[in-house]
């Protein structure tokens, strides 16, 4: 399929510049929500856009008039969510906090645009053929295996874009350290950006709301919160190999889903619950037992699903275009017995319960204890019960507008 290789790496800064050269930056300080992923992986995400109509320069024109055009939009859109061509810094704290403070500089230092040579020729999936998506893709993605943390002691960008032109198409992909920012926020970048491409705008005429960027703590959190850490490396505790899995798509039709979603209300029709299935919890139900099934779990082994869940809409005083981290998680548990033998409308109903046992009061209270025992996101948790073991973050209902494409998400 052949490699992918760069052919540069710039630094691009907001147009026009959000901040001014004659005092200090704005720094914004973490909140809980931000630093328990700080130890996990960049948010990454791609859009596959087919090539452009041929135009009299050839089809390497229109595809490479596209790829300029995005390149050109990318700093108006960072001038919306100018914080993120900011850096990660730490300080020891004052008074008697002992410990290391992380913080959000909004330096305007500039986020990464990566180039690379023309690509392969993208592999197109036939109905019946392999949904494996190759190692190739990993190339497409800036800053990938990294940490959040690690944006401090290399003073890394926060925000990445490569826009990959492929034989037949063109991938656009962007990072984002999610220390700084969750899924919503990201694709509110992402539909920035496209938007202003699209349109030829500049960051003002954009259509969504601007977002938030002022941080929400709770009353009587210590702000900037401290760490109880030595140095920046103590926070990743542990840092282990990725291990050697293949990465995949499952396709599900609009049909086949509402299909789900009539069986797995049709079985708890003659129960006592009164709750309502939706599709998503019919279809995650659906993939569990698939996954109890296929690693062919024993009845007695425990197994959970973890489901993200947004706070916005859920915690008062969040401000809908917030732009910082506001998500919490909501677990369903079983045994593979129970969730494979008592079927699909047991398990959605087991996923119906987690998400709404999510509330505001649960969500303050874990705001409200965090920066007294600190907890973080580690992959070395993940892997002890991997196998057992499911989650699902990044709302479907997230899309990148203005495009005609599929996602790939990393």
């Amino acid at each position: 399929m052949g490699d992918v290789r760069i052919v540069s790496r710039r630094l691009v800064r907001p147009e026009p510049a959000a901040t001014s050269n004659s005092g200090p930056p704005e720094i914004i300080h973490l909140t809980p929500w931000d630093l328990q992923v700080i130890t996990v992986d960049h948010i990454q995400k791609g859009i596959l856009l087919p090539n452009p109509p041929t135009t009299t320069g050839g089809q390497g024109h229109a595809a490479a008039h596209v790829v300029e055009r995005l390149a050109s939009s990318f700093g108006r859109a960072l001038a919306r969510f100018y914080p993120f061509a900011g850096r990660l810094v730490v300080n020891d704290c004052d008074g008697g906090n002992k410990g290391l403070a992380v913080s959000l500089r909004c330096s305007g230092e500039g986020a990464r645009r990566v180039r690379p040579r023309r690509g392969p020729r993208r592999h197109r999936r036939g109905r019946h053929q392999p949904t494996l998506i190759p190692r190739l893709v990993w190339s497409f993605f800036p800053l990938d295996r990294q940490l959040g943390v690690d944006a401090i002691a290399g003073s890394l960008p926060l925000l990445a874009a490569q826009v990959t032109e492929l034989a037949d198409g063109v991938f656009v992909a962007m990072s984002l350290n999610h220390a700084v920012a969750d899924g919503t926020t990201f694709w509110r970048l992402f539909n920035t950006w496209s938007e202003i491409s699209r349109r030829g705008v500049d960051a003002d005429k954009v259509s969504s709301p601007l977002p938030v960027h002022q941080r929400f703590f709770l009353e009587g959190c210590p702000v900037p919160i401290p760490l109880p850490f030595g140095n920046v490396e103590d926070i990743v505790c542990q840092r282990l190999p990725y291990p050697p899995v293949e990465e995949c798509f499952l396709n599900f039709s609009a049909e086949s889903v509402k299909e789900l979603k009539a069986k797995a209300n049709a079985e708890l029709s003659g129960t006592t619950t009164t709750a309502t299935i939706s599709s998503l919890q019919a279809l995650l139900a659906h993939v569990w037992r698939g996954a109890c099934r296929a690693r062919r779990l024993a009845p007695d082994q425990d197994t959970m699903y973890t489901v993200l869940v947004g706070c916005r809409g859920r915690v008062a005083g969040l401000p809908t275009a917030y732009a910082g981290n506001a998500v919490g998680n909501a677990a369903a548990k079983s045994t593979a017995g129970e969730i494979l033998n008592r079927g699909l409308g047991w398990a959605a109903l087991l996923l119906n319960r987690a998400v709404a046992s999510f509330d505001e009061a649960s969500a303050r209270d874990k705001l409200a204890s965090w920066h007294g025992e600190p907890s973080f996101s580690r992959m070395s948790a993940f892997l002890a019960n991997a196998h057992a073991y499911l989650a699902t973050g990044s709302s479907p209902g997230s899309t990148c507008t203005g495009t005609t494409s599929a996602g790939d998400g990393r």
